[in-house]
């Protein structure tokens, strides 16, 4: 495929971003480059390779999961050892997403790289682990093969505190949040990855219900909340859109930019209305606000191809004009 110069100078300067010490820029970049798709992979898998720290790896490789390219088979297996957690659950989650691919020699490519992780002895409890959970989901005569030779990786005593990662999120899929939402949030960074849609979508409706209670932690419960629907937007899925929709059509304040990422990656035309009115009665004082919602607005736009001349748009314009200036 030949790239026009404009779109390669456009690419180039979102994979520059990734690695952009604001949120809301390296966010709405990797947002940005998740529509662009196949064309980006190249940039991304030079970038990926010159990458000095974990959270600029593990951005990349949530920004390839959804492309689903064979080339990052490569690349997500080696992750899998990386020492930083965010990056090998990353790595798994890239590779989980290969095993359904289309071409049968990149789907058993990934499903070997998980496997041959889970079952080395020589690796980490910790990858065994990762690699392990992103094998759930496979077929059951597969997962049955590797499942006895996992399970003293995935059972043995862990050296970390009572409220490990790995406790935490294994009660939150049960229905039991902990007292402090970083807890969960910490958990949420480095198990999400290879979680199954569903119960991220049941993790959603669970801290919506803590929220709501929650008080002066509210916003913090809010900010996991987020995370959440940044993790199920990065794979791909709208199973919560609902709930990503509903919040911003209650929200009289601006959300965190999970939201935001969220809905630039995976919202549709039902998100527009609201956004344009969330825009229409932005405090003028929070001008990133406006910016990001602009911005997700038209990446929607392009992604469902309307434009100003479709009857929804127009429809929306004609009572919010300002999100299109």
């Amino acid at each position: 495929m030949v790239i026009k110069a404009s779109s390669a100078a456009e690419i180039r300067q979102l994979v520059d971003a990734l690695a952009s010490p604001g949120e809301v820029g390296s966010e709405a970049a990797a947002a940005r480059l998740r529509i662009i798709g196949p064309r980006a992979i190249d940039r991304l898998l030079g970038a990926y390779g010159k990458a000095t720290t974990p959270a600029a790896r593990a951005t990349i490789l949530r920004v390839l999961e959804p492309i689903a390219d064979g080339r990052c088979v490569a690349p997500a297996s080696q992750a899998l050892t990386d020492p930083a957690t965010e990056v090998s659950a990353a790595g798994a989650a890239l590779l989980r997403g290969l095993v359904d691919a289309a071409d049968p020699r990149v789907a058993n490519e990934a499903l070997e790289a998980l496997v041959a992780a889970a079952l080395d002895a020589t690796a980490t409890p910790e990858t065994r682990r990762t690699a392990s959970d992103a094998l759930r989901g496979v077929p059951a005569a597969i997962r049955a093969g590797v499942a006895d030779a996992v399970a003293p990786a995935v059972t043995s005593p862990s050296p970390d505190p009572p409220e490990s990662t790995a406790s935490v999120w294994a009660a939150a899929l049960d229905g039991r949040l902990p007292g402090r939402p970083a807890a969960l949030r910490e958990a949420l960074l480095v198990h999400a990855p290879a979680a199954s849609l569903a119960s991220l979508q049941r993790l959603v409706d669970a801290v919506r219900v803590r929220e709501s209670t929650a008080g002066p932690q509210a916003a913090e419960w809010l900010a996991v909340r987020g995370a959440a629907h940044q993790a199920l937007a990065s794979r791909g899925s709208r199973v919560a859109l609902y709930d990503l929709r509903e919040t911003l059509e209650r929200s009289s304040a601006p959300l965190p930019v999970s939201f935001l990422s969220a809905l630039h990656t995976i919202g549709d035309r039902s998100c527009l209305e609201p956004m344009a009115e969330a825009y229409a009665h932005a405090p003028a004082q929070e001008a990133w606000w406006r910016q990001q919602l602009a911005s997700a607005f038209q990446a929607i736009m392009a992604r469902e191809k309307l434009t100003v001349r479709s009857a929804a748009v127009k429809k929306i314009l004609a009572k919010w004009p300002g999100i299109l200036v």
